[in-house]
């Protein structure tokens, strides 16, 4: 059993929420998932405890939130090379948070994001059954992807 980490920040609860059904579809492939709040997430040396690694954030003025982009740079530190990972976000109208969080994972934490690209969801589509079965989907391919 591999042990995933799915650590997020929201403003709204949409991309918690896409981060409770990831973990979800971990889980039903049969590994750990643990789903955090990036504020309650203190000590980016427990990251070394964990298989993949998966980051979210809504899209807010077009990048994500202030908090995840400081955060980033002590997570460079936290020896996260050749990890599985995986990026996703809500947003209302652009989404590019998500991308930002996946080409960072990928160029400069050199990450193995999996061929999967990042799951971008409007608002309006996280709280319906497709929302649901998109982020379990992408939480059960980032399991089976990573050789769980």
């Amino acid at each position: 059993m591999k042990k995933f980490l799915i650590l997020y920040i929201s403003r709204t609860g949409k991309t918690k929420q896409m981060a409770q059904w990831i973990a979800e579809g971990i889980r039903f492939a049969g590994h750990q998932a643990d789903a955090m709040p990036l504020p309650k997430f203190k000590d980016v040396s427990a990251l070394a405890g964990y298989d993949g690694v998966l980051l979210g954030s809504p899209t807010y003025h077009k990048d994500m939130l202030p908090a995840f982009k400081n955060w980033l740079f002590k997570a460079q530190r936290a020896g996260l090379e050749g990890k599985a990972g995986g990026a996703f976000g809500s947003h209302t109208h652009s989404g590019e948070a998500p991308v930002i969080l996946h080409e960072t994972m990928e160029h400069v934490f050199k990450m193995n994001m999996l061929d999967l690209g990042p799951l971008k969801m409007e608002e309006r589509v996280v709280d319906t059954d497709d929302g649901m079965r998109a982020c379990q989907q992408f939480g059960k391919s980032v399991a089976e992807r990573a050789g769980a």
